[in-house]
């Protein structure tokens, strides 16, 4: 008896050591029907810790996912661990077995990235039970599981089952109106320009099922006619590909139609015309052709009507183009005004066409009909008599000028001959516009050259420089020290002159002294 109640008593002492051994804790709320000595070994294993096996065993969902290779928990950096390492237990019945922050959760280890306008999408906006499909939905709460990755979960199908179920074929996260489809993978390939059509331009909307439908599927494309009317009401039958293509209906092909089986063959410029040009918008007009004047303007104003039979252009002009004309130099060499020089590279339009229209007849042949006079006044009368340039130019080049220099008040001399012209007559405005100046030119030294010497030989504000220099260089070919109020005699004729001269700086010129104040022996010698 005494042995019986020993073990009894050990028993129960042993088993009260146990419970409080192999359980630490409550469970929590989700796991509270395991509760209890008997349900142990349904999450552990008997003298070893908790496997997941036995988690998966109760959460088949997850094990699911795991297999498909979907969802978090079949992510690298969670599939190796075990189920407990996150989700610890024992902590008491309100304790939050999945706790994660929302905001740092790394969505892309889901096997479903978030992309495109899923990125800013609050989880709630997803993971909500309309989403899900199970029928037992009151088992959804406070989970994230159960959603599915197909669009069509989450988004309404437009196009009511009529495309599939592939949405990223067409669509991306970015914008549903985008879309990026191949054309050419479908049964009619775009070319020319039905790429630029607008999609609704022949996927027509219409009312299905009560909701905008837009048509897709089982579009007639066989016959150009099913999309465009035949203007030519069926006069060159239905295969239209033979004149037209998809670059444009107004290119015909005109390789498949030879224009010289009609009453009028296509020549020169004639054959890059296009051919609505001619005959209209719907290409079936005939229009006349009997002269040139039936198509072309004549800018003439019918000037050579009476000259030539007919006013017929060809006189002149020929097909392969109205530019040039036909009317020769020689010809041109018998009016009133025979070209010469680089008159015979100045287009015809240059000289006879005045404003709007053609002149020929009673244009003058002075310079300055076609020329802008740019010496306006600056040119006296008598060289330049009655607005003739050829006294100074030719018609070669405008810039080789024949002048005689000597015939003006300064004669050119010394270096001044190998000057250029534009050199001395050339000016400029404040505007930088450049113009040019000839009778009122100035020809004292210093208008063109710098006084050097600061003004110290001016003579009422004018400087003679021939003085002392010359125009066959600066050397004082011409001073004469002797007719200066400082004779040079003795030891002063070998002095150097920038002995005396010194360079010198007043208000802010540097120039040498020529003009001495006074001329005491001190003033140079201590």
């Amino acid at each position: 008896m005494k042995k019986i109640f020993f073990f009894v008593s050990i028993s129960l002492i042993f088993t009260a050591k146990s419970f409080a051994q192999l359980s630490p804790g409550e469970l929590s709320k989700a796991h509270a029907n395991l509760e209890g000595l008997s349900n142990c070994t349904k999450c552990h294993e008997l003298g070893d810790q908790v496997r997941k096996e036995k988690c998966l065993s109760c959460h088949k969902e997850i094990k699911q996912l795991i297999k498909n290779n979907r969802g978090y928990h079949s992510s690298a950096e969670v599939k190796r661990r075990d189920c407990w390492k996150c989700h610890s237990e024992h902590n008491g019945r309100n304790f939050q077995v999945v706790k994660f922050d929302e905001n740092k959760f790394d969505h892309s280890k889901t096997t479903f990235g978030l992309k495109g306008k899923h990125a800013d999408i609050k989880c709630d906006e997803c993971h909500n039970s309309k989403f899900i499909s199970d029928k037992n939905i009151s088992k959804r709460k406070d989970t994230f599981l159960g959603l599915s990755t197909t669009c069509k979960s989450c988004h309404e199908d437009f196009h009511q089952g009529t495309l599939g179920d592939k949405c990223a074929s067409c669509h991306n996260t970015e914008t549903f109106k985008r879309v990026n489809f191949d054309h050419n993978k479908s049964a009619f390939k775009l070319t020319g320009k039905h790429k630029t059509v607008e999609c609704q331009k022949c996927h027509k909307t219409e009312k299905r099922n009560g909701k905008d439908f837009r048509v897709f599927k089982n579009i007639q494309f066989q016959s150009c006619e099913n999309c465009h009317s035949d203007i030519h009401k069926g006069k060159f039958g239905s295969d239209c590909k033979k004149c037209h293509s998809t670059d444009g209906f107004k290119n015909v092909n005109k390789s498949n139609f030879d224009h010289s089986k009609t009453n009028f063959q296509l020549l020169g410029k004639h054959e890059d015309v296009k051919c609505n040009d001619c005959h209209g918008s719907n290409l079936s007009s005939k229009p006349k052709h009997q002269k040139c004047i039936d198509c072309h303007k004549d800018y003439h104003k019918g000037v050579f009507l009476a000259k030539y039979q007919n006013g017929e252009c060809s006189q002149c002009h020929e097909v392969t183009g109205f530019s040039p004309s036909l009317y020769s130099f020689e010809l041109h060499s018998k009016t009133k005004f025979e070209l010469t020089g680089s008159h015979f590279a100045v287009p015809c339009r240059d000289c006879h066409y005045k404003t709007t229209e053609w002149k020929f007849d009673n244009l003058s042949n002075r310079c300055v009909a076609c020329h802008e006079n740019v010496h306006r006044d600056e040119i006296e009368e008598k060289f330049m008599g009655n607005f003739q340039c050829d006294n100074c130019h030719n018609t070669d080049t405008w810039h080789k000028v024949k002048f005689d220099h000597s015939l003006t008040e300064f004669p050119l001399a010394g270096k001044h001959v190998q000057v250029k012209c534009m050199t001395c007559h050339e000016k400029k405005n404040d505007l930088g516009e450049i113009y040019f100046q000839f009778s009122s030119l100035s020809f004292f030294c210093e208008d063109c050259h710098k006084d050097v010497h600061n003004k110290q030989f001016a003579e009422n504000g004018k400087t003679e420089c021939e003085k002392c220099h010359t125009f066959n260089n600066w050397n004082l070919q011409k001073f004469d020290h002797e007719k200066t109020k400082f004779s040079l005699i003795g030891g002063h004729q070998k002095v150097q002159c920038s002995a005396c001269h010194k360079q010198v700086t007043e208000n802010s010129v540097t120039f040498v002294k020529f003009k001495m104040e006074d001329f005491k022996c001190k003033n140079c010698h201590q």
